[in-house]
């Protein structure tokens, strides 16, 4: 094989919508983090380049961890900058998405996203694909627009009209795409008592983790139309969009009611306090990072019921990073079949196929691996903290889940501590996606060994 053959073959083994995708993310990072570094974004002496590429890494990977004020620490042209990583972040993933669900008949398995290997790129999906953008476009300013008039509304009311105007499209933009940034030092904990700050900021949240493809099937729930065609009676949403709105309502909810009972801060003295605070801690643990209850002072069982929330995160093809809601139901699912002695998994009124399962277990097995690992790195690099290995396991997962929850840690962090959440957040981001993709074998193999035995248990 000659020289341009062998460049040839190689381009096109990294021409690849995976490698699109982690050089694209890659690419609008490091631009974000050398626009970050000018006099003209920073306040002079402020921000490190590490510190802009932190800061940049979690606003492209929509988590949120900071180590410098957002606020102070950047002027408005820099607020500016971070708040268009956070949408270019967002809609990187969701386009992703709706390009899936444009061309696989709004199937958003990961049979389905593992597909997209093969037929991305093709020139007869170009049509398809500039519907999907324009779609998912539309529907995402459309959603960030309403989120904007309604902060406005209840922001005006302690604030300057042009700050107010500001700060609504601040939020609503990192609310939506789950990123959990703010311009307030404290978070929102300032904004504890205005409820309907709160329960707008909750609306994006959940609005923007539940994914393109359930968004639109809701949308066409409600005007009547039946997306399953599949099913026996006509219903009006997906196998997949059913799954996502049960665990979410679950999570949710029972999310809600363990933080109101292993107890919040001292701070919240009314049951409508606890009620609201614990709410919105179980929404927006699910990848968003904003908290209106001060993380650092949390009982540790709350501290670990969030820890379990981030892992999860939200659901495919959306903002929100985690294992996803969808993971966590086949593999409960399959968990339930096991112990009944059964070879099929089913969710629903449906079996799902032994590769899906593999690829969830793979892919379960895959996430916490790479969070004991990341412990144990940072256990070892912010040794002279000390901290407890709760707060250490908690700032892990948050960078992995993209959540951006922090009891006080991060800005502390060493330079290794830092760069190595930049990686976890940019893996946790995009590996559970490429790894789906990349689960998917190119060749069969024909030669099989003979069985063995191993005692387990």
């Amino acid at each position: 094989m000659g020289l341009k053959s062998k460049l040839i073959s190689l381009a096109s083994r990294l021409w690849t919508p995976e490698t699109m995708l982690f050089g694209g993310f890659a690419f609008v990072i490091l631009i974000g983090a050398i626009l970050l570094t000018t006099p003209w974004a920073a306040h002079p002496g402020r921000v490190s380049f590490v510190d802009a590429l932190f800061t940049s890494t979690s606003a492209v990977c929509v988590t949120g961890l900071t180590v410098v004020d957002t606020g102070s620490d950047f002027t408005f042209l820099g607020q500016v900058i971070i708040v268009i990583l956070i949408q270019l972040g967002g809609l990187g993933i969701m386009t992703f998405a709706a390009l899936a669900f444009q061309t696989l008949g709004r199937r958003m398995s990961l049979r389905s996203q593992a597909a997209l290997q093969e037929t991305l790129f093709q020139k007869d999906l170009a049509s398809q694909f500039h519907k999907a953008f324009k779609t998912i476009i539309a529907l995402t300013f459309a959603i960030e627009g309403f989120g904007v008039i309604f902060l406005v509304f209840f922001l005006s009311q302690s604030m300057d009209p042009a700050q107010a105007f500001f700060s609504a499209i601040f939020h609503s933009v990192s609310a939506f795409c789950n990123a959990g940034f703010s311009l307030r030092s404290d978070n929102l904990v300032g904004l504890r008592d205005n409820y309907g700050v709160l329960f707008v900021i909750m609306a994006l949240i959940i609005l923007g983790g539940l994914g393109f493809s359930v968004l639109h099937e809701i949308w066409s729930g409600l005007r009547g139309s039946s997306i399953d065609q599949t099913a026996s009676k006509p219903r009006a949403f997906s196998l997949h969009s059913r799954v996502v709105l049960w665990v979410s309502t679950v999570l949710v909810v029972g999310g809600t009611f363990l933080l109101i009972g292993f107890g919040l801060t001292p701070d919240e003295n009314s049951w409508v306090e606890k009620i609201v605070g614990g709410l919105f801690q179980s929404v927006t643990a699910r990848t968003a990072g904003f908290n209106s209850v001060d993380i650092a002072r949390l009982p540790s069982a709350s501290i670990f019921i969030l820890i379990i929330l981030m892992f999860i995160g939200g659901s495919p093809g959306s903002c929100a990073g985690g294992v996803k809601t969808s993971s966590v139901a086949i593999y409960c699912a399959r968990l339930v079949a096991g112990l009944r002695g059964k070879s099929d998994v089913r969710l629903g009124d449906r079996r799902l196929s032994h590769e899906l399962v593999s690829k969830t277990d793979i892919l379960m097995a895959l996430a916490l691996f790479w969070n004991i690992i990341g412990v144990l790195i940072l256990l070892t690099t912010e040794s002279k903290l000390k901290v407890d290995s709760l707060s250490l396991i908690f700032e892990q997962v948050s960078a992995f889940g993209t959540v951006g929850l922090s009891t006080g840690l991060t800005p502390n962090l060493s330079v290794y501590g830092k760069l190595w959440l930049v990686s976890t957040m940019f893996i946790g981001r995009l590996g559970p996606l490429s790894i789906a993709l990349w689960m998917v074998p190119k060749t069969t193999v024909r030669v099989r060994y003979p069985e063995g035995t191993v005692m387990i248990g």
